[in-house]
């Protein structure tokens, strides 16, 4: 089922997750275990990220330096198509632009309608490690907007290989990400918008917020979507904060404010323990404010911390 039908038949707001693909070298099972404490509470679907590979020069026996290419948490299409046949649970793929011709995007959205996935979140993706700024693959999308439209393209039939003159019609249902605090790339949040509103108009059918830690946030962030002529859902995303060190890192690497409330508790905790703690409560007020506003979803970055998702989301559901 679409995300867009999971809305349309919803009797209150629904619950989703985020994964990260394991590792390579790790198998399946590493996913069942991070999702199977989650799972009795019934997620319409689970997003699976996507990962651009990395590159990294490896010492030779001469002296001299081979260059490596390596993607270490290969399989999103394949761990899609096995947490649906596992959990009979829909599943979410993130697609990316970063590290990617058009070509291999064309190639993975036919194994995915292949599979009977018909999801995607199209996103620009990060820059590469070691890079300061975002580089496009050279046969690849720059923009996320690019990307959105090759997915409508396939919808329609249109292929990248221009002989195929009645290529099966895909069925889509596109997702992209927004950003209630501005993407950190763009210098005002009215040129955020003014992107995102391109990738609606463009086909995307909702959106997915980047994470944020003060409701108002996102209140306002709609609201301003509404008066621009956005109609499309917006879903929330969340994450609780579970260590000391995150009042820096968060906020650097998101580009987001924790409230001062927030900040100030978790920097008089004694230690990490006291941190998840309040990380854990003030989700779960967060969550409560979100449900009564009347968000359509609440959806929860699990990224590594399935028990701490799991004691939010049975004080909610």
């Amino acid at each position: 089922m679409k995300v867009t039908e999971h809305l349309k038949y919803a009797k209150g707001t629904l619950l989703s997750y985020e994964i990260l693909p394991p590792l390579k070298g790790r198998n399946i099972q590493s996913i069942y275990d991070h999702l199977d404490p989650l799972m009795e509470f019934k997620p319409s679907w689970i997003n699976v990220t996507y990962h651009r590979s990395e590159t990294f020069l490896r010492a030779k026996g001469d002296g001299n330096f081979e260059k490596i290419v390596t993607r270490k948490r290969p399989g999103t299409v394949g761990i899609c198509s096995a947490i649906m046949n596992h959990y009979k649970t829909d599943a979410v793929p993130h697609l990316i632009c970063g590290g990617f011709s058009k070509g291999e995007t064309e190639e993975a959205l036919i194994d995915l309608n292949f599979l009977g996935i018909n999801n995607v979140l199209a996103l620009r993706g990060d820059a590469a490690k070691g890079e300061t700024m975002f580089m496009p693959h050279k046969d690849g999308h720059r923009y996320a907007v690019e990307l959105v439209k090759q997915v409508v393209d396939l919808n329609r039939g249109k292929y990248l290989d221009t002989e195929i003159r009645d290529g099966e019609h895909t069925d889509f249902c596109i997702g992209v990400a927004g950003y209630p605090e501005r993407h950190f790339e763009c210098a005002t949040l009215e040129t955020d918008l003014q992107h995102l509103k391109a990738k609606v108009e463009m086909g995307a059918e909702y959106i997915m917020t980047q994470m944020f830690f003060d409701n108002q946030k996102y209140f306002d962030f709609v609201e301003t979507c509404r008066s621009m002529g956005i109609t499309v859902p917006i879903i929330p995303g969340l994450k609780p904060l579970t260590k000391k060190k995150q009042l820096t890192t968060i906020p650097k690497i998101f580009n987001l404010q924790l409230p001062e409330a927030l900040a100030r508790e978790m920097k008089n905790a004694a230690d990490d323990a006291a941190v998840e703690q309040i990380g854990i409560e003030w989700l779960v007020q967060q969550c409560r404010e979100l449900k009564a506003y009347g968000v359509p979803v609440l959806h929860f970055y699990t990224l590594g911390k399935p028990s701490v998702i799991r004691r939010v989301v049975e004080q909610i559901f």
